[in-house]
């Protein structure tokens, strides 16, 4: 995945483009090719858990593709992410409080470097990383507007997410 051009994109471009895409600092980045078999299937047992075991009714765990229009040079699709708000357009606006992103060689520098810092600015509370291939979750909390490394998971291990409107959690022997 790679930047297509050096020029300051907006909301306005970003809706008129085909294809699947995010938006980051005004940056355009083009989300072709499709994901591996193995990150699809990640994805959805990850979505399965987190949905199985919500017990609020205000959020929703939503899958990849659905935009979360941070702002006008910000629109990002993230894998899995638990959403608290009815949508009034054809997009998120509100924050969720749970990211989730799959790591792929085309996707794994964004979602560890622009990602990140673009989720921690604009108040992710929890993002899981999911490594494919080593089958290694990373999870960071959102404290003091910073990450904090909360913990490294394997197949072997699962994790409760606390939040303020609910609470949710993931048996990664489910997953992998």
């Amino acid at each position: 995945m790679q930047a297509v051009d050096k020029n300051f994109f907006t909301w306005n471009d970003y809706v008129t483009w085909e294809g699947r895409w995010e938006l980051i600092d005004g940056e355009a980045y083009d989300m072709s090719p499709a994901p591996y078999p193995k990150h699809q299937r990640l994805v959805g047992r990850i979505y399965r858990e987190l949905s199985n075991t919500l017990d609020c009714k205000e959020c929703e765990v939503y899958i990849s593709p659905v935009d979360w229009k941070i702002d006008e040079y910000n629109v990002v699709q993230p894998d899995v992410a638990l959403f608290c708000e009815e949508p009034k357009e054809q997009y998120f606006s509100k924050t969720p409080p749970l990211v989730v992103e799959v790591l792929s060689k085309s996707t794994a520098k964004k979602d560890i470097n622009e990602k990140f810092s673009l989720y921690e600015k604009n108040g992710v509370k929890f993002y899981m990383l999911v490594e494919p291939n080593s089958e290694i979750v990373d999870i960071f909390e959102l404290k003091n507007g910073k990450y904090e490394f909360q913990k490294k998971l394997t197949c072997n291990d699962s994790y409760t997410f606390e939040l303020d409107e609910c609470s949710l959690s993931v048996d990664f022997n489910n997953v992998f």
